[in-house]
């Protein structure tokens, strides 16, 4: 109605003047700064000054100076000389297909486990030389050598974690142990679920008693046909858009990755979140260098400074992410070293995804493009 309209065009201009007005009493909480003298690498490197570098990481991925903390890029910016530019994907197959289509070029990727080791099985990526990622040593030996980088050549790990069920107390009756919740009629157009083939489908894997790499396409139909049966219950597919809908109590239910829930939930205490009995994913995002960067030095300057013991606990404290440096694990300043969600004490059944083969892929595509027209 034009009523509620004017209610909230004024309640609009009443938050913008209280903006202004905060703004020019010097009240805005400026954002932290970093304390150069505890570096360990050196960031003086003159060749390189005036140089750019492009990134490309997710979204709401890296302490970017809101809510008072680090604005990392910045300081980066100021204690090189290099210009960043700063690109953000929505998921792994995203990134991929931007890359594969060529007429871009990057020089820092953080893409998850499964399609780091898609590419570098298709030569999209290159060795990085840790000689220049002195810092490196500080990334826990567990991160090290994994499953899609076995000999450790191409990445240094950035965060993990696992995938999870957030929901809303006040709108969930009970609180729920299994990803059957996403399927009950009870919730109808409140559940939230993944924009991406891989974490919709592994929903549905895991409640089939399948594994997430499977390679019988069988069992791949079976989890479209359950994905479609879902489907008029859920109220909208979703990457970063779950942040605003969970935080504005506009859905019940999601799943989603552990680290954002506990963003989430600082803005809703309404929310809680649960790893389900069936069993979920668990990833490693990591820093990598595609083969076409035009500025390696200055990406491998970047991954140095990314692990940088002050940097990192920047990260780690404003993304919420399993971290792998091990001086932030032993910082007192490092705020979920006990968070339960981050690092459970209860065993959680968990399975990573791996690379599927291009005859796989392409059908896991065909399947998800019928879920989605369904």
């Amino acid at each position: 109605s034009s009523a509620a309209s004017d209610v909230y065009k004024r309640q609009i201009m009443t938050l913008v003047m209280l903006l202004s007005i905060t703004a020019l009493s010097g009240c805005v909480n400026s954002s932290e700064k970093l304390n150069v003298d505890a570096l360990k690498g050196n960031y003086d490197v003159p060749e390189l000054k005036g140089t750019e570098i492009n990134v490309y990481n997710w979204g709401e991925y890296i302490s970017d100076g809101s809510e008072g903390s680090l604005n990392v890029i910045k300081e980066f910016e100021k204690l090189t000389g290099i210009k960043v530019n700063y690109a953000m994907f929505d998921s792994n197959e995203d990134l991929y297909s931007k890359l594969k289509s060529g007429g871009v070029s990057y020089d820092v990727l953080i893409p998850s486990d499964y399609m780091i080791a898609r590419m570098i099985s298709e030569n999209m990526l290159q060795p990085i030389n840790f000689e220049n990622v002195p810092n490196a040593s500080y990334i826990s030996q567990s991160y090290k050598n994994a499953y899609f980088d076995p000999d450790g050549q191409y990445t240094v790990a950035y965060t993990g974690g696992m995938v999870g069920l957030i929901y809303n107390t006040t709108m969930v009756d009970e609180v729920p142990t299994s990803w059957s919740v996403m399927w009950d009629e009870k919730y109808s157009g409140q559940i939230l679920t993944f924009n991406n083939s891989r974490d919709a489908f592994g929903i549905a894997q895991y409640l089939l008693g399948y594994s997430v790499n499977s390679t019988d396409k069988a069992q791949w139909d079976e989890a479209a046909n359950k994905l479609i049966e879902q489907k008029p219950l859920i109220q909208s597919y979703v990457m970063d858009e779950v942040f605003d809908k969970m935080e504005m109590g506009e859905a019940a239910i999601a799943p989603y990755y552990a680290g954002d829930y506990l963003t989430m939930a600082d803005i809703n205490p309404d929310l809680a979140f649960v790893y389900p009995d069936e069993g979920t994913n668990i990833f490693i995002d990591a820093m990598c260098i595609p083969s076409n960067a035009k500025n390696k030095a200055a990406a491998e300057l970047f991954i140095n400074f990314m692990c940088e013991p002050e940097v990192s606990l920047a990260n780690a404290n404003y993304l919420g992410y399993l971290c792998p440096n091990t001086a932030v694990l032993s910082d007192d300043r490092y705020e979920y070293k006990d968070s339960e969600v981050l690092y459970p004490k209860k065993e959680v059944k968990c399975e990573y995804f791996y690379n599927l083969d291009q005859d796989m892929l392409d059908y896991l595509a065909s399947l998800w493009e019928k879920v989605k027209l369904a």
